[in-house]
């Protein structure tokens, strides 16, 4: 395969990735499906419509799947721990014991987190994911992504295992 080609799926996959994500994501809005019912659906219009094969619907599905989950975990913790820290019987309580209680929880809930999710922050050279910043597990060099990419091997000491955040 010459580097032309590769570049060519390369950007062959990351718009199927796009167009899923999108479509997901609509799905999703209209409020009538799960996220995996909506994933699912988005996946079989594309597949029906010829924009791609269903190994490489399933391949890709892997990547956005991963990436809404982890969007999804942070929106649900913060959520949650807001409704946690406004109840209006802890309000009631007393600032001291509210201001105790939040502390106590959000400590729990972090280290909840950190355990939770290290594994879902992990990437590997090869695939696909959305703009933000991957971490080189072996030097701690950045990959600052602007825009959907295949993941390449760290520019600094070319290990292909990373770390990403937004």
């Amino acid at each position: 395969m010459t580097e032309q080609d590769h570049n060519k799926d390369e950007q062959q996959e990351i718009g199927f990735y796009e167009k899923l994500t999108k479509r997901t994501a609509e799905i999703l809005e209209e409020g009538k499906k799960t996220f995996d019912e909506s994933l699912k659906k988005a996946g079989e219009e594309l597949n029906n419509a010829g924009e791609f094969s269903s190994e490489q619907a399933e391949k890709i599905k892997v990547w956005v799947r991963r990436d809404f989950a982890l969007m999804g975990q942070h929106a649900e913790k913060a959520r949650d721990s807001f409704k946690k820290a406004v109840e209006p019987h802890r309000v009631a309580a007393g600032a001291k014991s509210l201001f105790s209680s939040v502390l106590s929880s959000t400590a729990e809930t972090l280290s909840d987190w950190a355990a939770k999710t290290e594994k879902n922050l992990e990437y590997k050279t090869g695939e696909v994911t959305s703009p933000g910043t991957l971490t080189c597990k072996m030097c701690e060099a950045e990959m600052h992504l602007k825009s959907n990419v295949r993941i390449p091997p760290c520019p600094k000491c070319h290990a292909t295992l990373f770390r990403k955040s937004y």
